[in-house]
């Protein structure tokens, strides 16, 4: 169970692991698009907040997703590094001003500007990257078929989905042992004995084992359905569905007063349109 990266097969026991699929679907789907409509400091912040807190309260193995959570951030801060070796003053088209506190050099400047559109960019990324861990670590994939059922979706394509992130660990699973497989024969995959090129070039025989033995578990799971009978109907329920909890019942009324928060973003930027995209305190 090592192998499992951080899908969960089956439900935690936290508040949001008790939620139903489609609380979860919902609610995540609402804060998504709330995070897209805005780059304003003011509601970014207080989410960064929540979703910390949140993913804190899954209690999720801090030892499969802090390398993910570094290299997140990492590749975040080297974004926004190379956003500004091109185009030192950023800030002034995304925040209109442009106060320099200091110059590298004749080309490279450093604005007040600049760096407030970058923390708020980089809390803007961090947002959505710990809201979507949190909805991964607090749901299983059969919850999610299931979630997204409830908003429409055909289930053919809600099973399609459960079953890919069913199979995550499974094709894991494989891949490490096919690795260990070849080690045992004599393939070099250590990183102090064997260069970076050379390690590529071996992992790509991996994937040949891979990929046939996930073409045999598509069939063997194909086959099942069909004998089953699998899509004779048009409709389908779901065995981790259940009953609304009194969680999900205040959670109904959070994810609804967030969609209305949505819905009035929408209308005041339509009535009050920005004249520029970034909200900074000092600029009116």
């Amino acid at each position: 169970m090592d192998n499992r990266l951080f899908i969960n097969v089956k439900p935690g026991t936290t508040f949001l692991d008790r939620l139903t699929g489609k609380t979860k679907v919902r609610t995540f789907l609402i804060l998504i698009f709330l995070l897209i409509a805005t780059w304003d400091f003011r509601v970014i912040a207080p989410l960064l907040v929540l979703f910390v807190a949140a993913l804190l309260s899954v209690k999720p193995n801090w030892k499969q997703i802090r390398g993910l959570i570094w290299f997140t951030v990492i590749m975040n801060l080297f974004n926004l590094l190379l956003l500004w070796l091109v185009e030192p003053d950023y800030g002034m088209n995304m925040c209109g001003g442009s106060t320099i506190l200091f110059r590298v050099n004749s080309f490279h400047i450093v604005t007040s500007e600049t760096l407030w559109y970058f923390l708020v960019r980089f809390s803007k990324f961090m947002a959505t990257f710990l809201l979507s861990l949190t909805f991964i670590q607090s749901i299983t994939p059969s919850e999610l078929a299931a979630g997204l059922r409830s908003i429409g979706v055909p289930y053919k394509i809600c099973t399609v989905v459960s079953i890919a992130f069913r199979y995550i660990p499974d094709i894991t699973r494989d891949f490490q042992n096919i690795k260990i497989s070849m080690q045992a024969r004599g393939m070099e995959l250590d990183p102090k004995k064997a260069s970076l090129l050379s390690r590529l070039k071996q992992n790509v025989f991996i994937l040949a084992p891979l990929i046939i033995s996930s073409f045999d578990r598509v069939g063997n799971i194909s086959n099942a359905m069909d004998l089953r009978g699998y899509g004779k109907k048009k409709t389908r329920t779901y065995y981790s569905e259940h009953e609304d909890t009194p969680g999900d019942r205040v959670m109904k009324y959070v994810y609804l007063a967030f969609l209305a928060f949505y819905i009035f973003l929408l209308i005041y930027h339509r009535i009050h349109p920005a004249v520029h995209e970034v909200w900074c305190p000092w600029i009116q």
